[in-house]
């Protein structure tokens, strides 16, 4: 399995891109933001521009497990967990914690996106992907997410931006 060197997230078209050496080597539906795109601290939205990850928090978890503050509540998501706690912004599964490389805009004061608690996560499959829905994280499948979590190194490049996918990302994955 090849690890991947930066991950492309495109808001217009709600699509993670995973590079390795320039080459598109896996293309995942995401959920970012309903609140659209944004920087500032309690805002909502999903900060955009240059990251990398800082930490990765769930290895070795059963699929759809519950995080709460970055450790496993011992749950694992079902329908009727959820509905037991209705209005609960599920992180499930891994997260991929993303911090901002550029002073200013997602690094420091407020708008960290670090000190945000920005994520790539997981989510429960009853949420639609495609479509902004989330509280300004980065929402995947708990399948895509479990895919995903071993190819993305430390300190893993991720561009957030609101380009649509570029043509040379709508060719086949190699």
């Amino acid at each position: 399995m090849v690890a991947l060197d930066l991950l492309h997230i495109s808001l217009a078209d709600q699509c993670l891109y995973g590079f390795a050496n320039g080459q598109l080597l896996l293309r995942l539906p995401v959920s970012t933001a309903l609140n659209g795109p944004g920087e500032q601290h309690g805002s909502g939205c999903t900060p955009r521009g240059l990251h990398w990850v800082r930490a990765k928090i769930g290895e070795g978890l059963p699929l759809g497990a519950v995080l709460r503050g970055r450790r496993w509540t011992g749950e694992v998501w079902s329908p009727a967990l959820h509905a037991q706690f209705p209005g609960r912004d599920w992180i499930l599964s891994r997260i991929l914690w993303l911090s901002g490389c550029e002073l200013g805009r997602n690094r420091l004061e407020a708008v960290d996106t670090f000190r945000r608690y920005i994520y790539l996560h997981g989510t429960p499959d009853s949420e639609p992907m495609g479509v902004p829905r989330s509280h300004g994280c980065v929402r995947l499948r708990n399948a895509d997410l479990l895919e995903l979590f071993p190819r993305v190194p430390l300190h893993c490049v991720v561009q957030i931006d609101e380009a649509p996918c570029p043509l040379w990302a709508a060719m086949p994955l190699i």
